[in-house]
């Protein structure tokens, strides 16, 4: 017994030994292992090198720009991905991904276990951990060695990545074939569409081909693309993860051989963007990508139609922010016949009569003139300048609206004599719109007619006001620096907005168009250089240019034949749902030609019907209330008092509008007195007998 205990106690002394030195033998490697690990990390960067993405405003993919060494690599999140797609890529590559921590040391004996018996691979080892490692740093041949420190890195990988961010990378980095990298660059190119929704039989595929990239793609060995995707079918159904129904349905779906160009849709403000870019982080728009993938398609469309050398141009815009939904700067950038890489949308062009709305707009706001009131559309002249309308012919004596609906030159030209071409361009200004005139000249008549420089973004801004109720808002898209200003304007008081919509509203759409309830104007410029249509709803605007980008001219090109039915194809194309038109305001009225006060009844006549000769008199002048004053008259009181109304000048007698509305009756005194019916903005204006109107807009209280 004490023999047996001794040698007992030498047993334990040994084992002691023994289990001491493995232990610092363990530690030591371990600690060994933890040096090479920090002297010899995996290549990993904290941001991968891909694509340069422009997205819409919802985070679709407009445009992709390659890598700089050449391939199409858009960067994974999971929630970008069916999630049936990774079940299946796991359950084919890594069925025990989420449980292992790099290796997994029961496929490796199952796939050496095959090779031994079997003599060849009947099926790898790799998990996709392994296959990361694959990916970050290629290996140089297939030997055991590049086996082993595959592996390694596997585990390095584990241990500074979650298993969601190996899965994203490996997602990103997967080889598809070609120039492809990742499962958005594959599902954008072979089935047209992001990978969030996949069929069974796409979602095979794809989880298939980074296998064999090269010898399984489907746009140039269909046969095999297709058999490797039944395999994957295949194995599905054996692991559980579909029913066998299923799978021959999948089955059962043709393997498209076509390998489709990744979205490259705006491109002019795609390639404006890209000095901003920002490694992994994608570039924004306030573009709608449906809205851009129908304009565009329809100005293609257009050009084909309208010959060689002509372009188009569109800018869409939400009214009430002034985002743009839609913008084609050109119609095929790639069409160098067209000058396509030319962004039309901001080149400087005359607008024709497009901006005739504003004319007549800031007339109704003078009180000038009514819907209905007698213009003469006759043969004038302006101190030499001769206004003609666009088929040389004059139709007499018609009424406001039709001058503008028929867009007549001469009347316009009349009008604006009487608003002031400074006025009309003040306003424009105030609207953020800055039109071009020739160097050292201030603005004349001839800017009622195109002689002014505008940019198809200058002219859609203006209408934003139009179907805004008078407000204009700054176009942004986005491409704009971040400090930008962005403006809101009046351009016209509501009353005088709406008679210019309701006039516009009927305008007859061009031939074969169908009436979508918008409002609308066309214009052609000089020499046949310009055609221009813009509309617009009670929320969207939309502005067409066609043209050549030389500014050639081109005989027979006119806004109502060749930029009308594009701006209705454009509104259809674009899928928004049209807006109702604003509603009559208060204050508005549109009186019938018999119901007109004398001084309305025609065109600068005066009270006794007749055009008047240019008086020596001063024009008249509001001196109360002053321009801008806020009065306080108690109107939400029983005290209410009316407020009195001075003015200088003029010829009388003399009649009073409130908001566009008659006071009653004509008076040969200036003053007068005015019952608000409620607090508020309101406009007040006096015309004489001449047809000079002044105008104050106050604020009462």
């Amino acid at each position: 017994m004490r023999g047996g205990a001794m040698l007992s106690r030498k047993f334990l002394r040994r084992a002691a030994i023994t289990a001491a030195s493995c232990a610092g033998i363990l530690a030591l490697s371990v600690a060994t292992l933890w040096e090479l690990d920090r002297a010899f990390p995996p290549p990993l960067p904290a941001e991968l090198t891909v694509s340069t993405e422009v997205q819409d405003r919802d985070g679709q993919l407009l445009r992709a720009f390659a890598t700089p060494d050449g391939y199409w690599r858009l960067e994974t999140r999971l929630d970008q991905v069916d999630k049936q797609f990774v079940d299946m890529l796991v359950t084919y590559e890594d069925k025990r991904f989420w449980d292992h921590q790099g290796v997994d040391v029961l496929a490796l004996g199952r796939a050496a276990g095959q090779l031994i018996t079997s003599g060849h691979i009947v099926s790898g080892g790799s998990t996709l951990s392994m296959q990361l490692a694959r990916l970050i740093e290629p290996r140089e041949s297939r030997s055991l060695g590049s086996k082993i420190k595959q592996m390694l890195r596997a585990i390095q990988i584990e241990r500074r990545l979650s298993k969601r961010e190996i899965l994203e990378r490996y997602l990103t980095l997967a080889p598809y074939g070609g120039n492809l990298e990742g499962v958005r660059a594959a599902s954008l190119a072979y089935f047209g569409k992001e990978p969030k929704r996949l069929t069974v039989s796409e979602a095979a595929l794809l989880v298939a081909l980074p296998q064999l990239p090269e010898k399984r793609r489907p746009d140039r060995n269909l046969a095999i693309a297709h058999a490797a995707r039944d395999r994957v079918l295949t194995r599905m159904v054996s692991s559980g993860l579909i029913g066998e129904r299923e799978a021959a349905r999948a089955a059962l779906d043709d393997v498209s051989g076509l390998r489709r160009t990744l979205p490259a849709l705006a491109p002019h403000a795609a390639y404006a963007m890209l000095p901003r870019a920002v490694p992994g982080q994608p570039l924004k728009l306030t573009i709608r990508k449906s809205v851009q993938e129908g304009l565009e398609q329809v100005a293609r469309d257009a050009a084909t139609k309208l010959g060689p050398r002509l372009s188009v141009a569109m800018v869409l815009a939400d009214s009430r922010t002034g985002e743009i939904l839609g913008e084609v700067g050109s119609a095929n950038f790639f069409d160098a016949s067209r000058s396509g890489w030319i962004d039309m949308t901001k080149i400087v062009r005359s607008p024709g009569s497009t901006l005739k709305p504003f004319i007549y707009g800031l007339a109704f706001e003078q009180g000038l003139v009514a819907q209905e009131t007698l213009i003469e559309d006759s043969p004038v002249d302006f101190g030499g300048y001769r206004p003609k309308n666009f088929d040389m012919g004059y139709q007499g004596d018609v009424s406001v609206r039709q001058a503008l609906q028929l867009s007549l030159n001469v009347p316009a030209i009349r009008v604006l004599d009487a608003v002031g071409p400074a006025r009309l361009t003040a306003r424009f200004r105030q609207a953020g719109v800055n039109p071009i005139l020739p160097i050292n000249e201030a603005p004349g008549l001839a800017i009622g007619l195109g002689g002014v420089g505008v940019t198809l973004r200058d002219l859609v801004q203006l209408y934003t006001g139009l179907a805004n109720g008078g407000k204009t808002h700054t176009l942004h898209d986005g491409t704009e620096p971040a400090n930008a200003e962005r403006t809101t304007a009046t351009i016209l008081n509501d009353q005088a907005n709406w008679q210019i919509i309701d006039i516009l509203s009927g305008v007859k759409p061009p031939e074969g168009a169908l009436q979508r309830g918008i409002a609308y104007k066309t214009g052609t410029s000089y020499g046949y250089r310009d055609a221009w249509s813009v509309g617009f709803d009670g929320r969207y605007v939309l502005g067409v240019w066609v043209g050549r980008p030389d500014a050639s001219a081109v005989p027979g090109l006119s806004g109502y034949v060749s930029a009308a039915p594009i701006l209705f194809e454009g509104f259809v194309r674009s899928g928004l749902a049209t807006v109702p038109l604003p509603s009559k305001p208060p204050g508005a009225f549109t009186p019938k030609r018999e119901d007109l006060p004398v001084t309305l009844a025609r065109f600068g006549a005066g009270a006794d019907g007749l055009v008047q000769a240019t008086p020596t008199e001063p024009a008249p002048t509001i001196i109360f209330p002053p321009d801008g004053a806020r009065v306080d008259l108690a109107t939400n009181s029983a005290d209410a008092t009316p407020l009195v109304l001075k003015l200088q000048g003029g010829r009388a007698p003399f009649r009073w509008l409130a908001n566009g509305k008659p006071l009653v009756g004509l008076d040969r005194r200036r003053t007068a007195t005015w019952q608000p019916d409620g607090a508020g903005y309101s406009t007040l204006t006096v015309i004489d007998a001449a047809g000079r109107a002044a105008s104050v807009k106050v604020f009462v209280e």
